[in-house]
C-alpha cells in the first residue's frame, strides 16, 4: 500500500492516528468513520467520516452542559458498530455522576448514531445535548497527508435538517437529521431534555452522505436495531456461507473470529455486477481495491470463502491494463494497483486507476489456480483465461524490460511510487550497508511469484486439455528457477539477495522477502537448510515476528514502515513458506515459534493483528510496540491467522482431481481444530485435526483422502 514515500502520491508523513489505543476506527465496505475514544470528530485532526474517498464530516462533537463528556469504555462487537460509554462529569464538590451516556454508532454508507442520556440518580435531571457538525469534504490523500486545509461546508438550515455541501464540488452533500426535533442552527443540533429518575431519553441521528443526482440510501428504519441492520445482516450471510473455524486454544479461537468479523466488514460488493465482492485493503486509509493487497488477502482467505478470490480477480480483470499510459503506468496485461474516487483522485494517480504495482501481475495468476483447487467454478476460471494470459504477456513483454529473464520495475514518471513491490516506502530496498539502489529492481520475491505464476498457468492448462502449453510452461518455470539461483543466491552470506539494481548488482540486505521465495516454491531444497537458519537467527525474529530487515542490517530502524519492522501477513506467508519446505530441518520449529510468537502479538492488540508494529526484541518489551500510523483493520493482516492455520494443518485441496490433502503439524498450544461446512465445489465438508489424527466427514465416495 502507499506510505511514508516522497512521491506525488504520498508527499508528507502519515499523520499518527493514535495507534496506542487513541483512536477508534470502523469500517463497512469503502466507508469509514475514524474518532476519539469519546465518539468525537475533531476539527484539526486526521479525524472524519469518509465516504467515496472524500470526508464528509470533519467535526461530530457532543457536548453536555457545554462540557466534553467523561469517557468510560469503548465497545466493538462488530467492526462497523460502537458503542462509546460516558458520563457526565461529576458537579462541582460531588465524587460521582449519576448520568449516563451511551453513543451506538453504525458505519455503513453514511453514519447512524443512537444517544441515549439515562439518569441513574434520585432526582429528575436537566441536560443540554449539542451535536457540532460540519463538513469540509476534503480528499482522503489530502487528509492523510495532513494538508486538508481549512475547508468549510456550505451550510444550510432546512426546517429540522442540517444540510452541508461542498462548495467546490456541487456533487457532494451531507444531510443530518434526528428522530427527536432539535433546535437546528449553521453547524449544530442541540436538544433541551429533562429526564427523571431511574429514566432515559433517546435519539436516533443520520448522517447520511450524497452524490449529485444519487438518491440517499437509508440507513435503516426509524429505531431498528444495529443487530438487523443491513451490514449485521450482510456479515451474517456471509458467515452462514463462510467455512466454521474453530480452535481449543481460546485465544486462537477469539483471533479467527475476529479475522471472519473484519474480512466481512472490508468486503465491497459491486451492485452493478450483481453484488460481486472484492475486499479493500484496510482502514483507514485504503479503503479501496487494491491489486496486491486484495489478492494476497483472497489467497490467504480460500479456506473460509472462495467466492470473494473469484469477485476479486472479475474485478481486477474488468481493470486490466490495454494501453500504455505513463501518467497511471497502465501496460497491457497489467493488473492495476490503486483504485480511487475522491476529488482530487485524478491530480494524485493520473486518474482513478493507478497501475504502478510490479508483484500484482503474477498473483493473479497464482491465485486463479488456488481458486480452482479450491473449488471455484471451472466456467468462471475458463473465462478468466484470457486475463492471466494477458498477465503473463505483459511479465514477458513489459515486466522483463531488458530480456534478461526477470521482471523488473522503474517507475514511469516522477509522480509514480519509487519501490512497487510490497515494500513500497522509498528506501524500503536497500543493500547491507544501507545504501539505495539504482532502477530498474528486480526483486527476489517477485521472481518466485512469478515461477509460480508459470506453474499454476501449466496447471490450468492442463485440466483444460492444453497439454503443449502446460509443458512450455513449466520448463520456463525450471529455466527461471534455475537463472534465479544463479543470480540472487549470496554464497558468502547464506541467502538470496533481495533485489538486483539497475546495474544487475546484488543488493545484499537480509530480509523477510526471502521468506516469499520460500512460499513461492523457487528455492532449491540445495538452499533452503541455509535460509532457514538464517531466518532463525535473533537478527531476523522478534519473538513477535520477522523483521522486514535484519537487525545487523545498515538500515535497519525497528520503528520504520519496511526496514526492520514486523508486518504479520509478512511473517505468516514466511510460515507457509516453511511449512512448504517441512522436510528441510528446523523449518517446522522455526515455523511453529513465529506463529506463536503472533499469537501472542494478536492477543495483545486485543485480537485483532494491525498492518504492522515495531521490530523491536521480545527481550526488551513484552508486549509487541505498536507503529502509530498502522492499518487496522487491515485485510491481509486480518487473514494472515487463516493462512497459519492452513499451513499448520497442511490443506490442500484439488477439486478438480477430487482429492483432498491434510498433513497436519498443528502447534501443541492450538489444541483441535475444526473446519465446518468447508466448501469444495460442490461438496461441503466438516474436518476435524487433533495431533496428527485427521477426520473427515462427508467426504464424497469419488474423493481421496491424502493424509501422510
Amino acid at each position: 500500500m502507499i506510505d511514508e514515500t516522497p512521491s506525488a502520491l504520498n508527499t508528507g508523513e502519515p499523520l499518527n492516528l493514535g495507534a496506542s489505543g487513541g483512536a477508534v476506527t470502523l469500517v463497512e465496505g469503502s466507508t469509514f468513520c475514524l474518532s476519539d475514544r469519546l465518539g468525537d470528530i475533531e476539527q484539526g485532526t486526521p479525524y472524519g467520516l469518509f465516504y467515496r474517498d472524500a470526508r464528509v464530516l470533519s467535526r461530530w462533537e457532543l457536548r453536555l452542559d457545554g462540557q466534553r463528556p467523561e469517557p468510560l469504555s469503548v465497545l466493538s462487537p462488530e467492526a462497523f458498530i460502537a458503542r462509546f460509554i460516558l458520563r457526565r462529569p461529576p458537579r462541582a464538590g460531588a465524587a460521582d455522576s449519576t448520568v449516563l451516556i451511551v453513543r451506538e454508532r453504525l458505519v455503513a454508507d453514511g453514519l447512524r448514531e443512537t444517544v441515549t442520556v439515562e439518569n441513574l440518580g434520585r432526582e429528575t435531571t436537566a441536560v443540554d445535548l449539542q451535536l457540532h457538525v460540519d463538513a469540509d469534504f476534503a480528499d482522503l490523500f489530502a487528509v492523510k497527508e495532513g494538508r486538508s486545509g481549512n475547508g468549510r461546508a456550505e451550510v444550510v438550515v432546512a426546517d429540522v435538517e442540517l444540510l452541508l455541501n461542498d462548495r467546490s464540488d456541487r456533487t457532494r452533500g451531507l444531510a443530518v437529521s434526528s428522530s427527536e426535533t432539535p433546535a437546528v442552527l449553521p453547524g449544530s443540533l442541540s436538544w433541551r431534555v429533562v429526564v427523571p429518575a431511574g429514566g432515559r431519553w433517546q435519539t436516533e441521528i443520520v448522517a447520511q452522505p450524497s452524490m449529485g443526482t444519487q438518491p440517499i440510501h437509508s440507513l435503516g428504519r426509524p429505531g431498528e436495531q444495529y443487530e438487523f441492520s443491513e451490514p449485521s445482516r450482510k456479515i451474517a450471510a456471509w458467515r452462514d456461507t463462510a467455512t466454521k473455524i474453530t480452535a481449543g486454544n481460546l485465544q486462537l479461537a477469539g483471533v479467527l473470529e475476529r479475522t471472519e468479523s473484519d474480512l466481512g466488514a472490508l468486503q465491497i460488493h459491486d451492485d452493478n455486477r450483481g453484488g460481486r465482492p472484492f475486499v479493500a485493503a484496510g482502514a483507514p486509509w485504503f479503503m479501496t481495491l487494491f491489486g496486491r493487497d486484495s489478492l494476497l488477502t483472497a489467497w490467504m482467505a480460500l479456506p473460509l470463502d472462495v467466492g470473494l478470490a473469484v469477485g476479486t480477480m472479475q474485478q481486477l480483470a474488468e481493470m486490466q491494463g490495454q494501453r500504455v499510459n505513463p501518467m497511471t503506468e497502465e501496460e497491457p496485461g497489467r493488473i492495476m494497483h490503486e483504485m480511487r474516487r475522491g476529488p482530487a483522485s485524478g491530480a494524485v494517480l493520473g486518474g482513478e486507476t493507478y497501475y504502478g504495482t510490479v508483484d500484482a501481475t503474477p498473483l493473479f495468476v497464482m491465485l486463479l489456480a488456488q481458486a480452482r483447487r479450491w473449488g471455484a467454478d471451472a466456467d468462471a476460471v475458463h473465462a478468466l483465461l484470457p486475463a492471466a494470459d494477458a498477465a503473463l504477456a505483459w511479465i514477458a513483454d513489459y515486466g522483463d524490460r531488458d530480456g534478461d529473464g526477470f521482471v523488473e520495475y522503474r517507475r514511469a514518471t516522477d509522480r509514480g511510487l519509487i519501490n512497487q513491490g510490497w515494500k513500497d516506502s522509498f528506501d524500503g530496498i536497500n543493500d547491507a550497508a544501507g545504501r539505495l539502489p539504482e532502477a530498474p529492481i528486480a526483486l527476489c520475491e517477485v521472481q518466485g511469484y512469478v515461477f509460480a505464476a508459470l506453474q499454476a498457468r501449466a496447471e490450468l492448462a492442463e485440466e483444460f486439455g492444453d497439454g503443449a502449453t502446460a509443458g512450455y510452461l513449466r520448463d520456463r518455470a525450471a529455466e527461471l528457477r534455475t537463472k534465479f539461483a544463479e543470480a540472487f543466491w549470496l554464497p558468502e552470506k547464506g541467502w538470496f539477495a533481495v533485489a538486483l539494481d539497475g546495474n544487475k548488482r546484488r543488493l545484499d540486505a537480509l530480509t523477510s522477502n526471502i521468506g516469499h521465495c520460500l512460499w513461492s516454491g523457487i528455492v532449491t531444497d540445495e538452499h533452503a537448510a541455509t535460509v532457514i537458519a538464517r531466518l532463525s537467527s535473533a537478527d531476523m525474529d522478534t519473538g513477535f515476528g520477522l523483521r522486514t530487515l535484519a537487525s545487523s542490517m545498515g538500515a535497519y530502524n525497528p520503528m520504520s514502515y519496511h526496514n526492520g519492522s514486523v508486518w504479520p501477513h509478512d511473517t505468516a506467508i514466511a510460515v507457509a513458506g516453511l511449512l512448504r519446505y517441512r522436510h528441510i530441518p528446523g523449518a517446522i520449529e522455526l515455523a511453529t515459534r513465529l506463529a506463536d510468537g503472533l499469537l501472542d502479538a494478536a492477543v495483545a492488540f486485543g485480537g485483532r493483528l494491525p498492518e504492522l508494529f515495531c521490530g523491536f526484541p521480545r527481550t526488551r518489551f513484552s508486549a509487541p510496540v505498536p507503529y502509530p500510523t498502522s492499518c487496522s483493520p487491515q485485510a491481509w493482516a486480518s487473514a494472515a491467522p487463516l493462512l497459519l492455520v492452513r499451513s499448520f494443518l497442511g490443506l490442500d485441496p484439488d477439486v478438480p482431481r477430487r482429492t483432498l490433502t491434510v498433513l497436519p503439524h498443528l502447534p501443541v498450544r492450538w489444541g483441535r481444530m475444526e473446519l465446518t461446512d468447508l466448501r469444495l465445489g460442490g461438496a461441503v465438508i466438516d474436518l476435524a485435526v487433533e495431533g496428527d489424527r485427521v477426520t473427515a466427514s462427508n467426504l464424497p465416495d469419488d474423493w481421496r483422502l491424502i493424509t501422510h
